[in-house]
């Protein structure tokens, strides 16, 4: 599938997550220092959305409900869920899983995603 405009830049300043809608999927842009990158919009621990989370001083994008943290330039686990005290046992039959990624240009002043 070719790219589709998702945005325009200035409407996702640094710093920011923000869930847009391409051709009827959900995906979930990250605005880091280093680029802008677009993964799913739910954690695959539980499904949970991750625009309600937080990008850390590290660049990591960190799942508010159970802290989960992804590198959002290529969906890898940082950090499996840890929170809260308990969340360990779910994690038995939950094992790590990374964040699917799709590739992002951005042209002219508009972010554009290959959803594929």
């Amino acid at each position: 599938m070719p790219y589709r405009p998702a945005l325009n830049e200035n409407e996702l300043p640094p710093g920011t997550l923000r869930t847009v809608e391409i051709d009827g999927r959900k995906i979930l842009l990250v605005r880091r220092d280093d680029g802008i990158y677009a993964t799913t919009p739910r954690c695959p621990h539980m499904g949970l959305p991750l625009d309600k989370g937080e990008l850390t001083p590290e660049g990591e994008l960190r799942c508010k409900f159970h802290h989960a943290r992804f590198d959002p330039k290529d969906g890898r686990v940082c950090q499996w869920a840890d929170f809260p005290p308990g969340i360990q046992l779910v994690n038995l039959v939950r094992k790590p899983r990374p964040l699917e990624t799709y590739p992002v240009k951005v042209e002219d002043g508009t972010i554009w995603v290959d959803v594929g």
